[in-house]
């Protein structure tokens, strides 16, 4: 079975087995020799020294056979012979392409040797061929088949293989479909080897050999069923605007998976048949989330540029190869740091013009770095994606991206978070905000900070006049909002209630409260907020023994794989700044607490994201919110009435964040309700607010 497999796999093979007791516990018989071809002297049910026995050919087999169980392209129906006597022992079933059919039946094993050099039987019926007694043959096996399928048959017993599929997929499942490529024309030398003697199966390999080699080097979609209709329409607006545009589409709704279509779009109507293209990240991170989705595309020459690779002399060979007439692929993913380059931009302005250009969240085009270099940009195609494409609070920035991308609101193509939850691409969510009250002491410290600030305050725009002295103030107030010491209680108080209630805390994420770094930088700035981190993750894991917490963040070295623990479940909660804002795909995840107050609809729609992935375990997140207002812990009186206008600024800055995450949650009147008093106290209505929001 090893031999051609991976072709199956290629062309979207689905398949369904019935298979016979050899996999159960009771059977002694051998089904797979080892290496010297020695007996089994263990159960089958011993995955660890079955595998271990395995000759490359039947490790090949069972890696394809644990992608294609991993991808749902393989059902298995295990049976035995009523009371255990005999075993299933046919050799039968039916190929076919949903129009043609071929019934086989005989008595050999369905390998190499069984089926050229043995004396066996083996028998077809083709429809094709119109004989009443094979059409008739083919429908009586399709009815004979489907009754032990769906489990409709009395006359045999039914194993469960669930733990068997399981068993086979995580030992043998580690393999994406290039690697199987590999195997598979390894392996075709080998039978060329070996079965030499044979020149028909010898012509065979060969023909076969310089398919697999075609189809390695073939971009292609995915997934079986192809492009969905909104990444078609994507593409299709794209072209109806000069190869221009943005794509604005929520988090989790597949923007990389859309803009790699359009690659393999103008891919397909290149005679050369080559891809040429430029992405552009904020975060090594999501290079390489672009590196897999790329591959999984079948993407080859894939080159990644950033302060971490030497790629210099491979960039080189690119350019110099295209500027003298040759034609070559390459898919060169650049964060934006590396972009600005001067060493960079040398190459970058020597690349054929109609190379694609991607800019994966798009809003970082409106820095200042980056926006130096946009006029000398020569690539007509351009993409740019985004959640959220517009900048916050830069008007001007907003229109250059705009200008550059030959776009404006609502753009070419929007995917609202709304439709995406609507149509099942999100989850649905439960939204709780949290009012957190001000310590005495750090009351004092908001009064005389806000007394200092009322002196800028213009109170006919609603705003402060521009000043370094203005800029320090809010800096200095915003940090007392953001690190208020009853956060910390309340966060624990809200795990607390979560792992009473469920025995775990699986699948958390908390957003810590961060310091005041730029809009690129995630690193952790100063010792501060180091120490704050440390603070919750202590917190958190005093909740009980059992649960595991680890801190994420820039510098955190073994990233992947805590990642990795995480969505196995391992490591329970993740504490982190700002680096699962961008970049971090973990649909497993059922519960987030923001700590941080951010009143940029960015960083928060981009965590909301985060949770509201689906994943085929989890039906419904969570989203806990932690609301600062400048009360403190004993006193419902305003700090000062003078500065009533510049609380109320403040506190309905807070309630815009709320009124996004409220009015899509499926409990929005809980929402109203719990921030009653705080709206009537500074005459604000969560249900205006939210209808602003919307237009």
């Amino acid at each position: 079975m090893a031999l051609g497999f991976t072709k199956f796999l290629l062309n979207g093979g689905r398949c369904r087995f019935i298979i016979n007791q050899i996999l159960s516990e009771q059977d002694k018989a051998i089904i797979l020799r080892g290496g010297q071809g020695a007996d089994l002297p263990y159960p089958l049910s011993n995955y660890e020294q079955l595998k271990a026995s395995l000759d490359s050919e039947g490790i090949h087999f069972f890696n394809c056979l644990a992608w294609l169980i991993a991808e749902k392209r393989i059902e298995i129906v295990a049976i035995r012979a009523k009371n255990g006597q005999g075993i299933a022992h046919q050799k039968s079933g039916i190929f076919t392409d949903g129009q043609n059919d071929v019934l086989f039946s005989g008595s050999c094993n369905f390998t190499a040797m069984a089926l050229l050099g043995n004396i066996e039987n083996l028998s077809t019926r083709l429809s094709w061929d119109n004989n009443p007694r094979d059409i008739a043959a083919i429908e009586e096996e399709k009815a004979y088949f489907s009754e032990i399928f769906d489990r409709r048959a009395d006359f045999v017993e039914y194993i469960n293989v669930e733990d068997i599929e399981t068993a086979i997929q995580n030992d043998f499942g580690n393999k994406d479909l290039n690697d199987l490529l590999t195997d598979e024309q390894t392996l075709i030398q080998k039978q060329k080897e070996k079965l030499i003697t044979n020149p028909k199966f010898k012509k065979r390999l060969e023909i076969l050999e310089k398919e697999l080699e075609i189809l390695r080097g073939t971009p292609r979609f995915p997934f079986p069923e192809g492009a969905r209709q909104y990444q078609k329409d994507a593409y299709n607006e794209w072209l109806a605007n000069d190869y221009k545009g943005i794509f604005a589409m929520a988090t989790g709704t597949g923007k990389t998976i859309t803009a790699l279509n359009c690659v393999l779009e103008e891919y397909k109507k290149k005679k050369k048949g080559i891809y040429q293209a430029v992405v552009l990240v904020p975060t090594i991170d999501l290079a390489e989330q672009w590196e897999k989705e790329a591959k999984s595309f079948n993407i080859q020459s894939i080159l990644k540029v950033t302060s971490k690779s030497d790629w210099q002399t491979e960039l080189s060979n690119i350019v110099t190869l295209t500027r003298f007439g040759g034609s070559t692929s390459f898919f060169i993913i650049c964060s934006y740091a590396s972009f600005t380059k001067q060493r960079f931009q040398n190459y970058f302005q020597r690349l054929p013009k109609d190379t694609i250009l991607i800019a994966d969240e798009a809003h970082n085009m409106g820095s200042t770095g980056v926006l130096s270099v946009l006029p000398t940009v020569h690539l007509k195609k351009r993409i740019g994606l985004s959640a959220t494409p517009q900048r916050i609070y830069d008007a001007e920035g907003t229109a250059t991206v705009e200008a550059f991308f030959n776009d404006t609101a609502p753009y070419i193509y929007n995917f609202t978070v709304e439709r995406a939850i609507k149509e099942g691409y999100l989850c649905e969510y439960r939204y709780f905000p949290h009012i957190v009250p001000l310590t005495e002491m750090e009351l004092e410290g908001y009064v005389e900070i806000s007394k200092k600030l009322f002196k800028f305050f213009d109170a006919k725009k609603g705003g402060y006049k521009q000043s370094d002295a203005v800029t320090r103030l809010l800096l200095q107030r915003k940090r007392i909002i953001q690190k208020a010491y009853h956060k910390l209680d309340t966060t624990q108080k809200i795990l607390q209630e979560r792992f009473d209630e469920k025995g775990n805390l699986s699948y958390t994420f908390v957003y810590v409260p961060e310091g005041f770094s730029t809009e690129n930088d995630t690193s952790i700035e100063d010792e501060e907020d180091a120490r704050l981190l440390g603070q919750y993750v202590e917190a958190i894991a005093q909740i009980d023994p059992s649960v595991s917490v680890e801190p994420f963040t820039s510098q955190t070295n073994d990233r992947v794989a805590i990642l990795k623990a995480f969505k196995l479940g391992k490591i329970q909660v993740l504490a982190s700044m700002k680096c699962l804002d961008e970049g971090v795909d973990i649909p497993r995840t059922e519960l987030a607490v923001f700590c941080a107050s951010t009143g940029n609809p960015r960083q928060f729609i981009q965590r909301r994201g985060r949770v509201l992935r689906t994943h085929g375990d989890k039906h419904l997140a969570t989203i806990h919110d932690l609301i600062v207002v400048p009360f403190s812990a004993t006193t419902r009186n305003s700090v000062n009435n003078d500065t009533f206008s510049m609380e109320r600024s403040l506190v309905r800055k807070e309630l815009e964040r709320v009124a996004h995450f409220a009015f899509l949650s499926i409990n929005e009147y809980q929402t109203h309700q719990v921030l009653e008093d705080i709206c009537t106290y500074y005459e604000l209505s969560l249900h205006t607010i939210q209808e602003t929001i919307k237009k």
